[in-house]
């Protein structure tokens, strides 16, 4: 055909092949159907209330869906009290695939108020999803219409349909699945109640679920008002830990919980829960739970919650979020966007109100969030700034002070501006006592995420300093009076240590401590992010042994090595106490390793020997 000889038409589908696709690939979980069917009575009753409150027709408020399950009949039957259809209607929205009649209705009843409808069928495809499971489907409909007549629609998996007059005489539509064998699983009763529970738990019209020839059925199974739908003011915190241990199945108590309630431009709901942690080895998976209108559409979209919260659980209402969009779109929407910085913001609200005016409560569970609030330190400037006032610092008084007011606290006892702390309370309590006696504050900083927030920290301030305690024998230690050099007691300590090991003499004001190990700060954060990454630069090693020994000139036991180091006779007996010392600054510093660990048993066993 040439180009002049331009040919233009639809696209026509038969449906000998649509049907196959529809019940193999319609929907990757063909649990789904079941939501598709009844959203589509809640869009019906939706439908029906709009009319009501604009005075175009008359009904009764006891607006309900059931469904009804027989197993001896091999049939499912969801029946609503909605809107109903027409002969006509049923042509036109049931025998063209994919032309949604929710679209119409919106454009002709909302207007404006599209988005407010709570209708969600946009594609006309979701009825279609009963062949998934069934090999013939039924509809039995009556309209609102005044003069509409009943009636009733009959069609097999291969697409052959049958339309005629019904015998409904209520208003609303029922829809009969006759399960096939191989899908005879879905007649069970629990195995629908358990579908109900996933996809229509929050659904806004009461679901009713019986079986033929059983009890049951009096309680609807969903929610139909659920708490985010509530503004923050009317909730108790009893309902919210309630409604958290309900859908999320954990019996604990959630550290803390964000109640959204956005308006334009973005409209959508929800509520958002901090899990606590069983403990370190736990699972950092969280679940948020997407809804359109109350009707759940995914399980755990990561793509709305940042990346270091993502240990969040809760669920959110989305009804302007488009559902034919695939999660790499999600992705890429700027409205998906503007949700992960609306919710960031919320996060952040809630941390700094509970800072100023729940501050036990903070601090109560701030250990849970410590490694999340940091990480979003380093990763996002907003969350940055609008955390960093409340940045809390523990301290190993179990005191929870800010940057400022552990500086304050601190004022004029150390180096101006610099927090000293500590990764290891254990290994490193000598330190932390002789910090104590001075009557400074030492922050814990033992967390794997630690060392690099603080340097971060550093960059971002550049007039707080951290210092580790075991990094630098400042003025915070020594003493005013100077050292005077004893070169046979340096002498007898260079005999015994490596020789990597620096070696300096100097007062301290305590008097208990012989000698301590340390290691510049910048040496160590170096080899710290060396080891990590397991990399090596030209010319720059870890500095493992790169360490200072201080002898302290004014502990009684340092006074005796140098006393037995100027006398001949008594050189091996110094010589066996300064090793001893420099063993006992290794392990307050860093630990022994094996090798040294036995040295110092057998070395202690020795020295008791000859006490």
């Amino acid at each position: 055909m040439s180009i002049e000889n331009k040919k233009t038409g639809g696209i026509s589908v038969d449906t000998e092949h649509i049907f196959p696709v529809i019940k193999r690939w319609l929907y990757s979980d063909k649990d789904i159907f079941l939501r598709e069917l009844v959203s589509n009575g809640c869009d019906a009753i939706t439908k029906m209330k709009r009319l009501v409150s604009l005075g175009k027709a008359e009904a009764e408020a006891d607006w309900r869906i059931d469904v009804r399950v027989d197993r001896e009949m091999k049939e499912i039957r969801i029946v609503d009290n909605g809107i109903g259809m027409t002969s006509d209607e049923i042509d036109r929205y049931i025998n063209q695939i994919a032309l949604s009649g929710a679209l119409e209705f919106i454009e002709k009843y909302e207007g404006e108020d599209a988005g407010k409808s709570g209708i969600i069928g946009h594609f006309g495809l979701g009825f279609y999803s009963a062949f998934m499971v069934a090999d013939r489907v039924e509809i039995h409909t009556l309209s609102f219409q005044p003069d509409a007549e009943s009636a009733s629609w009959s069609c097999s998996d291969g697409g052959e349909y049958e339309m005629k007059a019904g015998n409904r005489t209520t208003r609303g539509t029922e829809i009969v699945l006759h399960v096939t064998e191989e899908e005879k699983d879905y007649l069970e009763i629990s195995r629908i109640r358990e579908i109900l529970e996933t996809y229509c738990a929050f659904m806004p019209v009461p679901i009713y679920l019986s079986a033929v020839g059983e009890n049951g059925g009096d309680e609807p199974v969903n929610d139909p008002e659920p708490l985010w739908l509530k503004s923050p003011s009317e909730c108790t915190d009893e309902e919210y830990k309630a409604f958290y241990k309900k859908v999320f199945h954990d019996e604990r108590d959630p550290l803390f919980y964000v109640h959204i309630n956005a308006e334009f431009p973005l409209n959508f709901k929800g509520i958002l829960y901090f899990p606590k942690l069983q403990d370190e080895y736990a699972s950092l998976e969280g679940q948020v739970k997407l809804y359109y209108n109350q009707v759940f559409v995914a399980d755990n979209i990561k793509e709305v919650i940042p990346e270091y919260m993502m240990l969040l659980r809760g669920v959110l209402d989305c009804p302007e979020l488009p559902l034919n969009v695939s999660r790499s779109y999600l992705q890429n929407s700027g409205y998906v966007t503007k949700i992960s910085n609306h919710i960031t913001k919320k996060l952040c609200d809630k941390l700094n109100a509970l800072f100023n005016n729940d501050r036990k409560s903070l601090e109560g569970f701030w250990d849970d969030i410590k490694p999340f609030v940091e990480y979003g330190c380093t990763r996002d400037p907003k969350f940055l700034d609008r955390v960093k006032p409340i940045l809390l610092y523990k301290t190993t008084e179990n005191e929870y002070l800010t940057a400022p007011e552990y500086l304050e606290r601190n004022a004029g006892k150390g180096e101006e501006n610099t927090v000293y702390y500590t990764n290891d309370t254990l290994q490193q309590v000598g330190y932390i006592n002789l910090f104590r006696e001075e009557g400074i504050c030492v922050a814990v900083m033992d967390g794997i995420i630690d060392s690099r927030f603080l340097s971060f920290m550093e960059m971002q301030d550049h007039a707080v300093h951290f210092v580790r305690i075991d990094s630098e024998l400042d003025k915070v230690l020594k003493a005013e009076e100077q050292a005077e050099e004893n070169e046979a007691l340096s002498n007898v300590f260079r005999q015994v240590i490596p020789e990597s090991v620096t070696l300096v003499q100097e007062v301290m004001k305590s008097t208990k401590t012989p000698a301590l190990l340390t290691l510049a700060e910048e040496k160590r954060r170096l080899g710290e992010i060396l080891k990590q990454y397991g990399k090596t630069l030209p010319g720059i090693n870890v500095p493992e042994d790169e360490v200072t020994l201080t002898l302290n000139m004014n502990c009684p036991l340092i006074a005796r090595i140098a006393a037995l180091s100027a006398d001949e006779k008594s050189a091996e007996k110094a010589k066996k106490l300064a090793r001893q010392v420099y063993m006992i600054a290794v392990i307050s510093q860093r630990g022994f390793t094996q090798e040294e660990l036995q040295e110092f048993i057998d070395s202690s066993i020795d020295l008791l020997y000859n006490a």
